[in-house]
């Protein structure tokens, strides 16, 4: 059995499992934010009962926060009346509040051999501490939330695997946008992408939430990479519950295997208006942008944060260039603080915004205008993902991000490095 196999086996009382099953699993986490928790609330409540488990669930106000207008504070204050009403501790508002995705994981909430779902589809990023997570629908979070479990099918997996050394400033970021770009926006549809080798053993942990982060851009159903040291290291004071290590048989079934050398991969930059039109820094050429965004819940941690301060300590921000920075969580702007790469982003001409996914679904804090291009280290570039649907984004890792809001134009960090 493969990795994920084995962890919807252990939440389940089907006897034995096998790819294409339709299976009832019991869920460990059922987390929604402020635009998908509203929806799963009405349907609940129509359902008249309770929650059957009030420390399962998890709500994390940090789409449109802080509120950006009327409506999305009613949402907001939907979420919040029904968890105070309903015994919901974990409910994150205000200044508790980050990126959800970053949150949760610096939590403690999720960890190996869980089985989460999320009403967002990037849920996925759990995958990288040995976890199954995935993203559902308001409705079938409701359903969770009255019956602690849901149904699904079980999805054969791909592996990938990761060898050789990293080319200089190559991260998750990196690799995750060439996998998509080998394999498309649909490549791995409804499939599990089961990244390793001895690449992705040397990545961080943060690194490796960032590749998880983005298996829902190929399509995928979850993006999974086997618990190790620096995992367990991760969890280790932080996890909440028991938790349990899987990792897949050495006779394991997958629909594909497919290994990939890190020599061949450079800096990476996806153009508009897919994940999958992703180029290497050299086949770029010269595109001239208006905004920087560095954030959100594929790079906004501190690894992310120490990057681009790199790049950009002693630079300035291009004239006519936005440079937005959130760190995605309260604890990381903190740590940002104490390390000085709040002073240094300040310094450089950048603008520090909230812990808010705010600008990458074209919220708030960061709206794009006619014409105008950005760069981001977000996760999805579809047309008018960031503001007016002529409007372009090119996604990138922070250190591509951060050296393009100093040059006015999409660079290598090498191009400014002093």
């Amino acid at each position: 059995m493969t990795i994920a196999e084995k962890i919807l086996a252990a939440h389940t009382d089907a006897d034995g499992i096998a790819p294409g099953d339709i299976i009832k699993v019991r869920v460990d986490v059922a987390l929604a934010n402020d635009i998908t928790a509203p929806i799963a609330i009405r349907e609940f409540e129509a359902a008249g009962a309770n929650l059957a488990d009030p420390d399962m669930v998890v709500f994390v106000l940090d789409h449109f926060t802080p509120n950006k207008d009327i409506a999305s504070a009613n949402q907001c204050k939907m979420v919040r009346d029904f968890a105070s009403r309903c015994g919901v501790r974990n409910f994150f508002d205000g200044g508790e509040a980050g990126v959800e995705h970053a949150l949760l994981p610096e939590k403690g909430l999720v960890g190996p051999g869980d089985l989460i779902i999320g009403a967002d589809s990037h849920t996925c990023t759990y995958g990288a501490l040995g976890a199954f997570a995935t993203g559902v629908g308001s409705t079938d979070l409701a359903a969770a939330m009255l019956t602690a479990s849901a149904w699904m099918k079980v999805p054969e997996s791909m592996k990938f695997v990761f060898k050789g050394k990293l080319n200089p400033w190559v991260g998750g970021k990196d690799l995750i946008l060439y996998l998509i770009g080998k394999i498309g926006v649909d490549g791995g549809l409804y499939r599990v992408l089961e990244i390793e080798g001895p690449a992705i053993e040397k990545l961080d942990v943060s690194n490796r939430l960032t590749i998880s982060n983005m298996a829902i851009e190929a399509g995928a159903k979850a993006g999974i990479i086997k618990a190790d040291d620096k995992t367990l290291d991760y969890v280790k004071g932080r996890a909440r519950r028991p938790y349990t290590v899987f990792e897949s048989d050495p006779g394991a079934r997958y629909a594909s295997v497919t290994e990939f050398d890190c020599a061949d991969i450079e800096l990476q930059v996806a153009f508009p208006h897919l994940p999958e039109n992703a180029k290497g820094i050299s086949e770029v050429g010269e595109v001239r942008i208006d905004q920087v965004i560095i954030g959100s819940c594929t790079n906004g941690r501190i690894e992310d944060l120490r990057e681009a301060a790199r790049v950009m300590k002693g630079q300035k921000v291009s004239k006519g260039v936005r440079c937005i920075v959130m760190p995605a969580t309260p604890e990381i702007y903190l740590q940002a603080e104490n390390e000085g790469l709040v002073k240094t982003f300040l310094e450089a001409g950048a603008i520090m915004g909230p812990p808010t996914c705010g600008p990458c679904l074209g919220g708030h804090m960061g709206i794009l205008a006619k014409g105008e291009r950005a760069v981001a280290t977000t996760n999805r570039n579809f047309v008018g993902r960031m503001g007016d649907t002529a409007s372009e984004v090119y996604l990138a890792g922070p250190p591509v991000a951060a050296a393009s809001a100093v040059t006015g134009k999409i660079s290598s960090p090498e191009e400014v490095e002093s």
